[in-house]
């Protein structure tokens, strides 16, 4: 089987780094298939830019439910990186998890394909999203921009070559310079299960 994971020259000319936070922007390939392989499981496969397996989820549920039970993100060894446990309410749906502290993430479909993330602290006062998409998530074409408008991440169709564009289960995550690519990868979870 060929490989799948980034060729790090096609997008940046520079050294991917493995960690959650680098100073040069990362390239992430992400696979919508389990590391397990079962049938029927539902979830992702998250490979850095040295094809080495960084962050996986798995669920094991038969029916692809949208909110059903919790979501585990793992690193690659299997460790528990955080939990997500969807909800939803009148605000719409919401996701908790822990990270490193106790946050709740919201996030809501803003206006067709985008969408709007509150991270909820309890000395919350402003109406301005955390996090926002730009684009098409479902169709692996936006990007994910933080409260200034700054870009903090991109979601793009993979490319094998000029010529050769995989599925959409197959796409590249770009992470900018001082991004927490695990915050990134809760915001990847909660658009695929919102879209």
């Amino acid at each position: 089987m060929s490989k799948i994971h980034p060729t790090v020259s096609k997008i940046y000319d520079q050294e991917e780094l493995t960690t959650t936070t680098t100073n040069s922007p990362s390239v992430w390939t992400v696979w919508k298939k389990s590391s397990m392989g079962f049938h029927g499981s539902d979830g992702f496969s998250i490979y850095d830019g040295k094809g080495r397996l960084a962050f996986r989820v798995d669920n094991y549920s038969r029916k692809h439910k949208c909110f059903a039970g919790e979501l585990l993100l793992m690193d690659g060894d299997g460790k528990a990186v955080m939990t997500l446990r969807p909800q939803v309410g009148s605000t719409g749906p919401s996701f908790s998890y822990l990270l490193r502290e106790s946050l709740q993430l919201t996030a809501s479909v803003a206006c067709g394909d985008e969408a709007e993330v509150f991270m909820d602290a309890p000395d919350r006062r402003s109406s301005v999203p955390d996090f926002r998409t730009e684009g098409c998530f479902r169709r692996r074409n936006c990007k994910i921009m933080d409260r200034d408008g700054q870009e903090v991440a991109r979601i793009i169709r993979k490319e094998v070559n000029e010529s050769v564009t995989l599925s959409d289960d197959v796409f590249s995550l770009i992470i900018q310079p001082n991004m927490d690519a695990e915050l990134i990868m809760a915001f990847l979870l909660v658009m695929d299960r919102i879209f």
